[in-house]
């Protein structure tokens, strides 16, 4: 077990729910007071986002702010080099697509990610069928390889996605891509109900979750929420101290503990 499911199943163990904030690594603003910042308001882990051109997952926010970190010349090296400054008390997991990863080569990108401090990987381009090097190259290196379960997927997958994870199953809120929503979905739920008979990971939703008030919503079934593009939408405003203070709403309304 890393660190990264450790920090998570002790929140879930005391009773709460955890708060993972997201931010693409390289946007102006995303450094390392940014990171600390994320800490102090009480995220319990922090998903630190590489950037691709071809950022097949994400929506409208997200692609904007891989593009300007690109065009910014922003390299793997550099993100993980900010993570490794920041110094965080916290696990840090970093998330990116399949090509900068063999481009760079398996075991270099993950040596350079585990030196950084990198706690866990999540790796939407890479499913669970073709994920077997990587999450061994992971699991030699104490860093927990995160894989997502997405609406639709049926039992026999989700056992395979059960069994094979660590840190936590990345649970897919609704379909298409990332961006804030106004409500959840019912499939939020039903896919956390699905997930959890084949896992005792925790099982975190992710993709949608645009205001505190839906965070708490699905922290009544889930074991607490990645949160996004609500994030990085202050931030490409050029609004840092703004999205810290809005990490600390959505942490506020997320239960800590019984």
């Amino acid at each position: 077990m890393g660190e990264l499911e450790k920090a998570l199943r002790t929140r879930r163990d005391e009773g709460g729910r955890s708060f993972v904030p997201y931010v693409t690594g390289g946007v102006p603003g995303v450094n390392v007071e940014l990171l600390r910042g994320l800490q102090r308001v009480g995220a319990d882990a922090i998903e630190v986002g590489i950037p691709h051109s071809d950022p097949v997952m994400d929506g409208g926010v997200i692609q904007e702010a891989s593009r300007r970190s690109l065009e910014a010349g922003t390299r793997p090296g550099d993100v993980l080099a900010t993570i490794r400054e920041a110094a965080l008390s916290i696990p840090v997991a970093v998330m990116t697509y399949v090509n900068p990863v063999l481009r760079r080569g398996i075991s270099p990108f993950l040596d350079e990610a585990r030196e950084a401090g990198v706690a866990g990987t999540i790796v939407p381009d890479l499913p669970v069928d073709e994920a077997d090097a990587f999450d061994a190259a992971c699991a030699l290196r104490g860093i927990d390889a995160v894989l997502l379960a997405a609406p639709g997927a049926g039992a026999d997958r989700l056992a395979r996605i059960g069994a094979a994870a660590h840190g936590f199953v990345y649970c897919v809120a609704a379909y298409g891509v990332t961006g804030a929503r106004g409500s959840l979905s019912n499939v939020a739920w039903e896919l956390v109900d699905a997930v959890r008979a084949h896992t005792d990971l925790p099982l975190l939703i992710g993709l949608g979750i645009g205001t505190p008030q839906l965070a708490a919503e699905a922290c009544g079934f889930a074991d607490g929420v990645i949160v996004g593009s609500a994030l990085m939408s202050r931030l490409l405003e050029g609004d840092p101290d703004g999205t810290v203070e809005l990490a600390g709403a959505f942490r506020d309304a997320i239960p800590i503990a019984r």
